[in-house]
């Protein structure tokens, strides 16, 4: 027996917040964002809430994640008063902007955290030339994710030119 769409829809859900959870994103925040981009048009924060199960607060506290993230925006409908959301509707903009907010909020600060570590007098030794590699990695990776994050077209075209090289393994299409 084929599973109906909202069996469909819902193994998705679950899908994407496990596979959030383990990128470190709330399973809550990535359910929500699965649920909006698996429907079309817009759903009231009473509708997420019911069709995941979940509190409204919790529900209401995801949807100001994913819009700090700016992967999903409040509209209005007219001659309803409730709050209702849609996700970014382009995938490669909702991946850029995901990217520039997750640098911003966890490579940014431990980059700064390395470089004041090394500012200190106690490093020295075996531990000053780790930290030292360290950050120069840590400074080359941000200048490759900066360069990335500038021009999202470019860094699509790039992305996709890479994927298509013959080494690089491709999903069987069905």
């Amino acid at each position: 027996m084929e599973p109906t769409s909202n069996d469909t829809v819902q193994q998705f859900v679950e899908a994407w917040g496990a596979m959030g959870a383990l990128w470190g994103i709330n399973r809550s925040v990535a359910r929500v964002h699965a649920l909006l981009m698996a429907t079309e048009g817009h759903l009231s924060l009473e509708e997420i809430s019911e069709r995941l199960q979940m509190s409204k607060g919790n529900a209401s506290m995801s949807l100001r994640e994913l819009r700090t993230f700016g992967v999903v925006r409040q509209v209005e409908v007219p001659g309803d008063r409730r709050d209702f959301y849609v996700t970014e509707p382009d995938v490669w903009t909702m991946f850029f902007r995901i990217m520039k907010e997750r640098k911003r909020r966890e490579f940014d600060p431990a980059l700064d955290a390395i470089h004041q570590l090394l500012e200190q007098p106690s490093a020295k030794g075996e531990v000053l030339g780790r930290l030292k590699q360290m950050s120069d990695l840590l400074a080359t990776v941000e200048s490759l994710a900066n360069r990335f994050l500038k021009d999202p077209a470019s860094s699509k075209a790039a992305l996709s030119f890479m994927a298509d090289l013959p080494f690089s393994p491709k999903r069987p299409k069905k």
